[in-house]
Formats: structure tokens, sequence, C-alpha cells
């Protein structure tokens, strides 16, 4: 009998990756096909995703997997694709775009926000969704698009994963996972939420049907299938929201929170119910569907989108820094003498990173990095102290008592950040794996084809074959002292969020 293989195309806010693996139990391998840049750009009007260019990297890593394994005399069971949450397309009725779809960092959302919360205060809408509110969300980018102009020729709402799954099937549905990211489901019946669409006056019939990861939404289409040389693949609709897959493929343990961390730094626990009430609302916490059943519960951190601004100022300034052997450099025993609350808004996309920061620095009264690894040291140790308030937020809106953090995703290789985290929050970090989202993916996969039984017995998988770092606090008179300094930071600022 032939191997299977599965597919997974990982779609993130700055590149594409299509992988494949192999879970037998002899052997666990990721294969990374193809990677291709993927950023949105200006056009006429909007900050803008070319979905056009993406489908065909797709298209080109999807041949070559078909190259691979017909090389290596495997089968492909099945394909699966995952990314960021709350952007969307418009097809019409002959499956085209009717516009590219609109990145979340474009602006038009902010002056129909107030309009949005005339119709239906934000406190129903939480209770309604469980979602908390980001500037962003596709409620509001959709109001936005209403407020626009609609086009007449559109007929569905795809967001961005389930887009590039109708593109290969031709099956129109929105996947639980990143449906929830819209902040218009339901949190107690997962479906749309008529009730509330109605009141914003948003269009319902644009709306697909909601499914769970996992479901089979068939064959690729005949012509594709042929190009691709994938005649017997199926496309199954995984976790497509990337943390929800992220967090499907991390081996968490009991009573540990996970953090994301990439671009964004996605702190919370899996739970099975939602968490929706005056105090979670207070502290602006998010209930989003998870794969077979489970809930996330929580909160968005601006990561190290901070850092990576800065280094392209610096690259722009003719100073391409070496990332590995500046965090070499840091001595992870000291705190930085300054430091910033990381979901500042004025961080979401500034002209300049470093001006912004520069800007809170001096109405806290502390002094700006003189060079580039005390800017680093500064933003890392912040981040990590927000990570330890958030934690602690946690603790006391769900009553559990946390033991520890298991960190995923890219994030997880900067090792100096996540010995901060153990300091900082002082509790043991399970580091690993980087291609969490990626294994995530495929595990849905294969639990659909039968390879595992449950979710549970997916994640023994991946903690069997799968080395992950540890790493043990180490307490400090330095960090202790910049504890204090930093809730002084964060109470200045977090109030007004």
């Amino acid at each position: 009998m032939k191997d299977s293989t599965y597919i997974a195309i990982d779609l993130g806010a700055g590149s594409g990756r299509v992988f494949m693996a192999n879970l037998s139990p002899e052997q666990f391998s990721l294969h990374e096909v193809r990677r291709f840049a993927n950023q949105p750009a200006r056009g006429n009007r909007y900050l803008e995703w070319h979905v056009g260019e993406m489908f065909e990297e797709i298209k080109t890593g999807l041949r070559s997997a078909s190259l691979l394994t017909k090389d290596s005399g495997t089968t492909v069971s099945s394909i699966g694709v995952d990314g960021w949450g709350v952007d969307y397309g418009l097809v019409d009725s002959a499956g085209e775009l009717c516009a590219e779809p609109i990145c979340y960092r474009d602006k038009r959302t902010e002056a129909v926000i107030p309009e949005v919360f005339e119709r239906i205060p934000s406190e129903l809408i939480y209770a309604r969704t469980g979602i908390q509110v980001l500037v962003f969300n596709t409620l509001f980018q959709l109001a936005a698009h209403v407020r626009a102009g609609i086009p007449k020729s559109a007929v569905r709402l795809l967001l961005v994963p389930d887009l590039i799954h109708f593109f290969l099937t031709g099956k129109a549905v929105t996947e639980y996972t990143n449906g929830t990211t819209t902040q218009m489901l339901n949190a107690r019946t997962a479906k749309w939420d008529l009730e509330l669409i109605e009141r914003v006056g948003l269009p319902k019939g644009l709306l697909a049907e909601v499914v769970p990861a996992g479901t089979e939404l068939g064959p690729l289409k005949s012509s594709l299938a042929e190009d691709l040389g994938l005649q017997d693949a199926r496309v199954v609709a995984s976790a497509t929201h990337d943390t929800a897959s992220a967090v499907a493929g991390t081996p968490l343990e009991k009573d540990f929170v996970y953090i994301s961390s990439g671009t964004w730094s996605l702190v919370g626990v899996e739970r099975d119910q939602p968490l929706i009430d005056v105090n979670t609302a207070r502290h602006n916490f998010t209930n989003e569907g998870g794969a077979f059943g489970t809930i996330r519960f929580l909160k968005n951190v601006t990561g190290l989108w901070i850092f990576e601004s800065c280094r392209r100022e610096w690259r722009a300034q003719g100073v391409d820094i070496d990332y590995s052997r500046v965090l070499r450099s840091l001595d992870v025993q000291r705190c930085s003498p300054s430091l910033i609350f990381p979901d500042d808004p004025r961080f979401l996309d500034p002209p300049s990173m470093l001006a912004a920061i520069t800007e809170q620095l001096n109405e806290t009264g502390q002094a700006a990095p003189v060079d580039i690894h005390a800017w680093a040291k500064l933003i890392l140790d912040s981040l990590a102290f927000r990570y330890a308030s958030v934690v602690r937020t946690i603790e006391s809106l769900t009553g559990r008592c946390i033991k520890g953090i298991h960190i995923v995703g890219g994030g997880c290789q900067n090792d100096y950040l996540n010995q901060a985290t153990a300091n900082a929050t002082s509790m043991p970090v399970c580091a690993g794996p980087v291609e969490a989202t990626v294994i995530g993916n495929v595990l849905v996969q294969a639990i659909r084809a039968g390879r595992f039984k449950c979710l549970s017995e997916a994640r023994n998988y991946v903690a069997t074959n799968v080395q992950l770092k540890q790493f043990v606090p180490s307490s400090s008179s330095s960090w202790e002292e910049a504890a204090h300094r930093y809730a002084a930071i964060e109470a200045q600022y977090a109030k007004s969020l």
C-alpha cells in the first residue's frame, strides 16, 4: 500500500508556502515545496491583495508536489488551505473576483465604526459573537464596503482561504474557525447571526454556508486536476484560520497557555465553550472557533510586527542587521531600562515605527535606545511583559491556574524572547513546533482521512515526533524591578483600549 501525502497551503500576510507532509507511523516529515512573497500593494484607493498572482504561485507549488509524489511512489490524499483572518473577496456568478480583496491594514474601517455602534452597541455585538472589537474585523470592513458601494455583480463573500478552496473546487463555503474572525457568527449557534447582520445593514445574501474544520469539499476542478497532475486528490477545509491550525498542531499540556508567535502574538487557552461576560468584554478577549468543537479563548497582542517594521526602516537606511547575531548579543539576565506598551494602536501601521515608539517613550519620560541592540531588547522585553499581563488576566477570567506556556510558530525560534517570557511570567516555556500551523492543517486532513481517531491522538503523534525546547524562568532583581515599571506603563495606555 502506498503512503499518503497531505498538502498544506499556508498563506501569511508576508509570504505563502506549499508543504507536503507524510504522517506514517515510521516517519513524520514536512517538506516545503514552494515559498513565495505575498505582500499587499496600494491600488487606486485601497491597500489590496493580488489573489490572482497568489493562486498562480499556489498552482506552481501543487505541480511540484505532484511530480515529487510520483517520483517517490506516494499518492496525494488531500489538500487544505489556511491563512490569516478577516479579509475577504467578492465573486460574481461566473466565479470571478469582482475586485482585489482589501488588506486589513487599510484604514477604510475607521470612519464606519461609530456608525456601526449607532445601529447596534458594541456590548451587544460582543455578547452575541464573543469576538473582541478590532478595527479590522470583517464586520467593519463589510460596513465600509457597503458605504463605498458593493459591486452589483457580487454574489458571494469568501474569506481568503475559502476563496482559494473555491478556485480549486468551485465549492463556496465559509469554514467555521476563520468565519468566527468576521465578528458576524453567533458564538452559541456557530452560524451567521442574521439578526445582527441585518441591524448593521449588511448584505446577508452574500454569505456562504458555514462548515466545520475537516469538511471534505470534493475533488479539484477537472481541468485543474489534469493541469496539476492531481486527479485523485480531494480538497478538505482544514482549520482555515492560521491560528486555529497552529493550536491544533500544538501538543498542549494541561493548563498551559499557548502563544502563536509571529507578526501577531495570539495568547490564549483552549476551551470547550465560549466565555462571554462583562469581564471578558471589558478586557476585550475573544472566543474564536477551533478545530473539532474547541474554542480559542485568546487575546491578540501586537507581536514581532513591531521589530520587523523597525528592521525595514533600518534596511531602508542601509543598515541590514543580522537578526540572529543581535539576539545572541542580548543579556537576558538584565531587563531593558526602557519599556513600551506593545498594544498601543499607534503601532498598528505607522509611517515610522521608530518614531512611534520614540513618541510613546517621550510620553512616559523614558529614553529612546541608542543602538539597534538596545532597540531589540526594548521591544522583546516589552512583549514578554505583555504576555505575562495577558496570562494573569486569563487566570483571572477563567479561574484556571496556568502552569506553563507553549510557544509555537516562527517566533518560537527566538530563544531570547522565549527566555524573556519565562522570566517575565515566572513560568516554564515550551517552544515548538515552528511549523505548527502547517502541522495543524495536515492533522485536520489526516483526521478526516481516518489516519487519527481524534485531535488528542494526532497531537500525541506530534509530541512523539517533534523535538521541543524548554526554558526555565530565571528571576533577578532587574526583571522584578522592570515588572513594576511595565505595569505602570500598561496601566497608562491599556485603559484607552
